[in-house]
């Protein structure tokens, strides 16, 4: 049976931190199904404006086992929507896999999700970031970071960089690196790789 992703979005969701790491998974239609999650089941805007379908509103999700968070101009918000970190902290518990792209790091931070692991994020929002969760383990300079089953990229482009990575772990690097080739995307295999930490401040 192919493992469930379920993507996690909302309102000004950044749009290739979902769709560049669904693009890995979904070369793989065997391994992966990709769930579309929201607040209801209406379309849901991206910062830049194209809505995506929602194939189940949060509460009516099926059993994940991958919670992927993006992060987006939204995430600035959820600080005080309960629901939605209340839902988080429920199917983290259960996910075999919780993964973040961006600032999707502060929203399961909020959460209490990512409490006693190390992580990072988007490296010019880092200090807003960090500042969501004190009992973190915040990582500066990173392109993604795994902490047992929980995997956080740094921004944007960084999310294809750790869902290939992702692949890699459970399915093995050839199968990785042929959906890179398949893609035509140049993967950044090296986790430590980011030049934007220096770029922004942090080191």
């Amino acid at each position: 049976m192919p493992r469930t992703i379920g993507v996690v979005l909302f309102p000004q969701f950044e749009l290739l931190d979902v769709f560049g790491p669904m693009e890995m998974f979904g070369v793989l239609p065997e391994q992966f199904s990709i769930r579309m999650l929201g607040p209801s089941t209406d379309p849901v805007a991206s910062t830049q404006g194209p809505r995506t379908d929602i194939d189940h509103a949060y509460e009516d999700a099926p059993p994940l086992d991958v919670l992927f968070v993006p992060g987006g101009a939204g995430t600035r918000v959820h600080a005080e929507d309960e629901r939605l970190l209340g839902w988080l902290r429920r199917r983290a518990e259960q996910a075999e896999i919780v993964a973040s792209v961006c600032t999707g790091a502060a929203s399961l931070a909020m959460a209490g999700v990512l409490d006693g692991y190390r992580a990072t994020s988007n490296k010019r929002a880092f200090q807003w970031v960090t500042e969501q969760g004190p009992n973190v383990e915040w990582v500066k300079e990173a392109r993604w970071v795994q902490d047992r089953n929980r995997w956080t990229s740094s921004g944007v482009a960084a999310g294809i960089d750790m869902a290939l990575a992702l692949i890699a772990s459970l399915h093995g690097e050839e199968v990785a690196q042929t959906i890179a080739d398949r893609t035509e995307y140049d993967w950044h295999r090296d986790a430590a790789w980011d030049p934007f930490a220096a770029k922004n401040g942090l080191v």
